[in-house]
């Protein structure tokens, strides 16, 4: 799985943020509740980047629950990104070992004001709670267009984040407690900058897509925010759903500690903690698990999320979620390239390898027939039906009981693919394709076609909408039924039933 994981944080790398080279700006001073911190001023928005939300958990306080930061005097300089939290080269290029990080950036249009408040994002990247960085997610567009102020969020990832101790207050949620401390900030301190503190939506993708359902379930995100969106991370992922972000027993995640604390020799420690907290960042990310995971059964996250989803235990809100057409082709993609032979004659066991519950390879390998010229897409199909799709409608239909729900699903099969590297396949509409519609990644914009331009304009339309109102509909696009799907192509956007497409029937349990 190594090589696996190697091949997609190369693939993402794609998103890393690039050396700031803006047009021409203004600077503009916002004054927070910690001090005044000097932004840029550009065609028709306003950025402030690098605005400490904590303190830097470092030393003493590597491994405690944020703390707020230490005002300042004068201006503090925000016009360039803060550096990422600590993680392994991929994403972001180079990797970082830096635990200063609890920083957030705002974008906000000229409209929002304190006079005229607009309606807030904050939105968590995804990585596998492993990689990622707020900063590479340009929000201009969005800001403007939508007339919303957006905030993108760094939080601690990896072990530094998601460390879990016997005794150790905050165990395996520390990267979450870190989301919450920054929804704090955004409700005091977001009007400085013209957002609405009593209009926030929370969004994200993939693992910041499950941290959306982690706050939707967690008791001290209580009033922090008012809507949510979910980008390809349904609510119901589970450890036998490999791909797709889950959360771990407190047993498991101790365990997972253990193993970490001897790996770098510290379990024979007098004070082990205190040996943990003098390792070297970089000898932390060299032991740290490949998948990451926050953990249940702990205060800020009492049950899993899955649970709290079956039996309504959710804040109840307006929620719009979804998935893409072709989720699982680039782990396919990344398996095929790392050695696994996908033919008609392996399959079966291919299949039996990489299906949450492998008794029922027979009926997936009915169901999935795979020729010599079909066997990355047909792969592909199985990684994201059974890890994306169907949990996804499956986590729609038992939210729509509760709560407003609005279901998409992403589909241009020509989407920038999200790779450097060639694929054996074409991905199509795979995980992370929706993501150049709605941002500018790496502070750069990626090459979308006409249509694509307008289905990327329809997307932020039906988003900012969202947020505003908690109904995608209006601002001229095309109408979203509520509880029904809305397929998102170029110049087709409209109700689709993708489910027996993904045979939801084979990876549902239909309540």
């Amino acid at each position: 799985m190594r090589s696996l994981a190697a091949f997609l944080t190369s693939a993402l790398a794609v998103f890393a943020p690039l050396p700031v080279t803006a047009a021409p700006n203004t600077p503009v001073v916002a004054h927070t509740q910690d001090g005044a911190v000097r932004g840029s001023a550009l065609d028709g928005y306003r950025t402030f980047e690098g605005i400490p939300y904590a303190a830097p958990p470092v030393g003493a306080l590597r491994w405690t629950a944020p703390r707020p930061p230490t005002p300042w005097t004068g201006v503090r300089d925000a016009r360039h990104a803060a550096p990422a939290c600590a993680q392994p080269d991929g994403e972001v290029r180079g990797g970082s070992t830096a635990e200063d990080c609890l920083y957030l950036d705002v974008t906000a249009p000229d409209t929002a004001t304190s006079a005229h408040p607009q309606p807030v994002v904050v939105w968590l990247h995804g990585g596998g709670f492993t990689t990622g960085t707020g900063s590479s997610y340009e929000a201009h567009r969005m800001a403007v267009r939508g007339n919303v102020v957006v905030v993108t969020v760094n939080y601690r990832l990896g072990a530094l984040g998601f460390l879990a101790r016997p005794g150790l207050a905050g165990s395996g949620t520390f990267g979450l407690a870190d989301q919450q401390a920054a929804l704090r900030y955004v409700r005091a301190g977001i009007a400085a900058f013209g957002g609405d503190p009593g209009n926030v939506t929370l969004a994200g993708q993939s693992a910041g897509a499950y941290s959306v359902c982690a706050q939707l379930a967690s008791p001290s995100a209580a009033g922090l925010f008012h809507r949510a969106v979910i980008e390809s991370g349904p609510c119901s992922g589970r450890p036998e759903q490999p791909f797709a972000p889950s959360a771990y027993p407190r047993a498991t995640a101790e365990a997972a500690g253990a193993e970490l604390t001897a790996d770098v020799g510290c379990a024979e420690a007098a004070h082990p903690l205190t040996c943990l907290r003098e390792v070297p960042p970089a000898q932390l990310l060299a032991h740290q698990g490949i998948d990451q995971h926050p953990a249940y059964e702990t205060p800020l996250l009492p049950r899993d999320p899955a649970a709290a989803l079956a039996t309504g235990d959710m804040r109840r809100m307006p929620v719009l979620l979804g998935s893409n057409h072709d989720e699982g082709n680039v782990w396919a993609a990344g398996i095929m390239r790392a050695g696994t032979v996908v033919t008609p004659a392996t399959w079966p066991d291919v299949v039996s390898s990489y299906i949450p519950d492998p008794a029922h390879t027979a009926e997936v390998v009915h169901a999935y027939p795979l020729t010599a010229d079909s066997a990355g897409p047909v792969f592909g199909a199985v990684i994201g039906d059974s890890n994306y799709a169907c949990p996804t409608a499956s986590s729609a239909r038992r939210l729509a009981r509760r709560m407003r729900v609005w279901r998409y699903e992403f589909a241009d099969p020509n989407a920038p693919r999200p790779t450097t590297t060639e694929p054996p396949f074409p991905l199509g509409a795979t995980h992370t394709t929706e993501l150049p519609y709605l941002f500018d990644l790496g502070g750069r914009p990626r090459a979308l076609t006409e249509p694509q331009k307008r289905l990327a304009d329809t997307m932020i339309a039906y988003w900012t909408r969202f947020a505003r109102s908690g109904d995608p509909n209006g601002n001229g696009a095309p109408r979203w039924p509520r509880n029904g799907v809305q397929t998102l192509l170029p110049d087709h956007t409209g109700p689709t039933r993708p489910d027996t497409d993904h045979h939801c029937d084979i990876w549902t349990n239909r309540p």
